[in-house]
């Protein structure tokens, strides 16, 4: 069997993590085996469509590194890939299934329905539809055909037996027929369900294997049935367990806010995690570890070492949450293993997003220390604020002091570094590292440079948390160190 499989969003907004692990795993299922990743788009629901959804979903897509073999904007032999193109065929094959007695026209209006639904509450009976127009004669249907009602297709679904499916991760699954009821195969407007649409689409797509949410087990017999009336082969079905918000209690709805209430952080647009900070890298491996385990308690992987051992037996069936904690550590992960050139090109459009205009040089001397300390790209803001913020300098003469360095000693310590400033040369690293090394252990009462280094660090930056000092000196220049080292000197008096 030649493995293909297919993602397929309805473009009702952005690309949901959820259906972004839907995704991967599909990915990762065909590029182990050699087969073909399809992107369908499933736009039938044309109230729910939102402009420029298509878009935000492969650009989430290309983002993470999922590429596909067809679709809309690539092509392929089975297309068109988007079902609003495919309109005729879903007529066709409706169509046949009307003539082959799988289907029958229903004339119920939308009032007639709710009225169907209150008797049922009332009469406190199992809420779905009566079937009432399964049952019309033909001179009957003719009948409401000439009076110029609008109609819809219903699927002839068996009144009594069962239906089991069987499912590669969850095994077999059984549904008494009794319970289901005749869905709506083609709308009033002509436009497929996705019923009817994505079995179609799936069989003449030639899909081998469906890899999709949980929340579709309910609809696998109406789809089993529909391939069986068609005399079609089905494909194997997998269904994914339910990713939950990251307190484990609930599914992680496409409605949650990213913030909630109480301050705590709920990323569920991909484009969050984007704007959050988070590599595509990292992304992937947590997804990946969401339901699926690499094995060998292993947390850190690449997608070229993951795919050889995904296997779809291998996946837990039970709901997976989101684990934030786990994803910032495996982000700084990430971080620390990137090149200075990289990090400094993935951290430059958030210091520009605070309106900081970055030398290019002077953040290339400061990603490898800052690299250890990050945990998502955004954090360099704060880190690195001292290199562009004219902000008023707030460092008292306190805090330029500690019990190993007296007053007095200050003083005197910080002209000495301000000589070293201006006359150093070549204004590096490893001769600013050298020559305020030796000062610092000259100045101190226990003649370690430690506490002359951490207070000269805070003096220059005015931050607790910041680069280490030479790094850092090197990163601001000359002009802009003596500059500051005015400022102590000023404070000391």
């Amino acid at each position: 069997m030649t493995v293909r499989v297919r993602f397929a969003p309805s473009p009702t907004g952005y690309l949901h993590i959820g259906g972004a692990r839907t995704a991967l795993f599909n990915w990762m299922f065909a590029r182990k085996h050699g087969g073909q990743f399809i992107l369908r788009i499933e736009d039938t629901d044309q109230s729910r469509t939102v402009p420029g959804a298509v878009e935000a979903i492969m650009a989430g897509l290309r983002w993470l590194g999922l590429d596909w073999d067809e679709g809309p904007d690539v092509g392929g032999e089975y297309g068109p890939y988007t079902q609003t193109e495919r309109a005729d065929l879903y007529r066709k094959w409706s169509d046949w299934l009307l003539a082959h007695d799988h289907a029958y026209k229903c004339f119920c209006t939308a009032d007639e329905l709710t009225e169907m639904r209150e008797q049922q509450k009332a009469a406190k009976q199992s809420i779905g539809y009566d079937r009432r127009c399964r049952y019309l004669t033909p001179a009957q249907i003719a009948a409401k055909e000439t009076a110029g009602l609008s109609h819809t297709i219903r699927f002839k679904m068996p009144l009594d037996g069962s239906t089991v499916i069987h499912d590669l991760i969850r095994g077999s699954i059984v549904f008494e027929n009794t319970q289901i009821t005749d869905n709506i195969l083609l709308k009033s407007d002509g436009l497929p369900t996705y019923h009817l649409a994505n079995v179609i689409d799936d069989h003449s797509m030639a899909i081998s294997h469906i890899l999709r949410a949980d929340e579709w087990i309910s609809t696998a017999p109406l789809h089993l049935n529909l391939y069986q009336a068609f005399g079609w082969q089905p494909p194997v079905f997998a269904h994914l367990p339910l990713v939950l918000n990251p307190s484990g209690k609930g599914k992680l709805s496409k409605r949650s806010q990213r913030f909630t209430d109480s301050g705590q952080e709920v990323l569920v647009k991909v484009e969050e995690f984007q704007e959050a900070g988070l590599l595509p890298e990292t992304v992937v491996n947590f997804l990946a570890n969401v339901g699926w385990s690499f094995g060998d308690d292993v947390e850190k992987f690449t997608l070229e070492e993951a795919i050889p051992r995904f296997e779809l037996e291998n996946i837990n069936p039970a709901p997976s949450r989101l684990n934030y904690t786990k994803l910032d550590w495996l982000n700084g992960q990430y971080i620390q293993a990137m090149e200075p050139l990289a990090l400094a090109q993935a951290v430059k459009p958030f210091l520009a997003a605070a309106g900081f205009e970055a030398n290019p040089e002077a953040l290339l001397l400061v990603m490898p220390p800052m690299s250890k300390r990050l945990k998502r790209l955004p954090e360099a803001v704060e880190f690195l604020r001292f290199l562009f913020d004219d902000a008023p300098y707030t460092v008292t003469a306190e805090q330029l002091q500690h019990k190993h360095l007296h007053p007095e000693a200050a003083k005197t310590a910080f002209e000495q570094a301000q000589e070293i400033v201006d006359t150093i040369d070549p204004f590096s690293v490893d001769n600013l590292g050298e020559a305020l090394l030796k000062l610092g252990e000259q100045v101190t009462v226990n003649g370690k440079a430690g506490p002359f280094l951490g207070t000269m660090r805070l003096a220059m930056t005015g931050q607790k948390v910041s680069p280490p000092l030479f790094e850092s000196l090197a990163a601001m220049g000359r002009e802009r160190a003596l500059a500051r080292l005015d400022q102590v000197l000023a404070i000391l008096g």
